[in-house]
Parts: C-alpha cells; sequence; structure tokens
C-alpha cells in the first residue's frame, strides 16, 4: 500500500434566493451559492482532494457543469460517488481535513452535524473527518461576502 495526498480547493459566487448548502446541511439563509449542482463549497473541495490523491482526475472530468444529469445535484450523493471510484480502484481514505474560507455563516454550530454527513457519504468514521472554518479578515471577494471558498486535503491508501 502507498500513501497518496490530495489537495482540493473550490470557491463560488453568492447568489440571493438560492438554498445555502455546506458540509451536506441546509443554512438558514437568504443566499446560497451559484452553482450548477447544489454548489456545497465544502464538499467539492473534499471531493476534488480525494480525486487528486487517487489519481483520479477532477470533479469537473466527472460531474461536468454542462451536463444535466448533475443539474441541482446533492454535492453529497456525488461524494458517495467518489468514494465508490475510490473503493473500485482499491483506494481507502485515511483522513480528510476541510477549511471554509467565509465571513459567514457560522459553522461551529453546524460543524457535528456536517462531519457526520461527510463520513456517512464517504463511508469512513467521523473521527477521519475534521472541519473547520476560517474568515478572509474582511479582505477580497471572500471578505465582501461576495463568495464563499473551501480547502481540503485528503490523505488515501492505494493499493
Amino acid at each position: 500500500m502507498s500513501l497518496r495526498v490530495g489537495l482540493g480547493y473550490d470557491v463560488h459566487r453568492v447568489k440571493p434566493g438560492r438554498p445555502l448548502v455546506l458540509g451536506g446541511v441546509r443554512f438558514e439563509s437568504e443566499w446560497g451559492l451559484e452553482g450548477h449542482s447544489d454548489a456545497d463549497v465544502l464538499l467539492h473541495a473534499i471531493g476534488d482532494a480525494l480525486l487528486g490523491a487517487a489519481g483520479l482526475g477532477d470533479l469537473g472530468e466527472h460531474f461536468p457543469p454542462g451536463d444535466a444529469r448533475w443539474k441541482d445535484a446533492s454535492s453529497l450523493d456525488l461524494l458517495q460517488r467518489i468514494s465508490a471510484l475510490l473503493r473500485e480502484r482499491g483506494a481507502s481514505i485515511a483522513n480528510v481535513d476541510a477549511m471554509l474560507i467565509a465571513e459567514a455563516p457560522r459553522l461551529a454550530p453546524h460543524r457535528t452535524a456536517m462531519c457526520a454527513n461527510i463520513a456517512g457519504a464517504l463511508g469512513i468514521a467521523v473521527t477521519q473527518v475534521s472541519v473547520k472554518a476560517t474568515t478572509n479578515e474582511l479582505l477580497g471577494a471572500i471578505g465582501r461576502r461576495e463568495g464563499l471558498a473551501a480547502m481540503a486535503v485528503a490523505l488515501v491508501e492505494v493499493a
């Protein structure tokens, strides 16, 4: 077995009137994120990190934004599909560490549910998932609340 690390990053613009979904949790909000699927920026970063660690390309390659099958798709479903791709390759997930970069909303009250959602979608223990948040100190587009970003790293064992 060899250990492989993958890095994921995603960013989405704010869109008024759209549901806000982060880590598979729907937030009470007057705005959400613009995107073809549910635009869960946190799960998209995790998915890219896992695909990268397994040498399987990126999210856009597997779930193209122009493909009607993925319109408004749940990113938890996409993570389940990614997990299945890894298993088919003989890979197992050691851990996932993700960070949301946003001025709002506050993540802390939802962190436990997010970790449980991610672990469930990936078929791993909650102890193998870490979710954190930071602000952009009011700098740039994120600081102006024009969008949200996320980064993730995944450690995968590959046969």
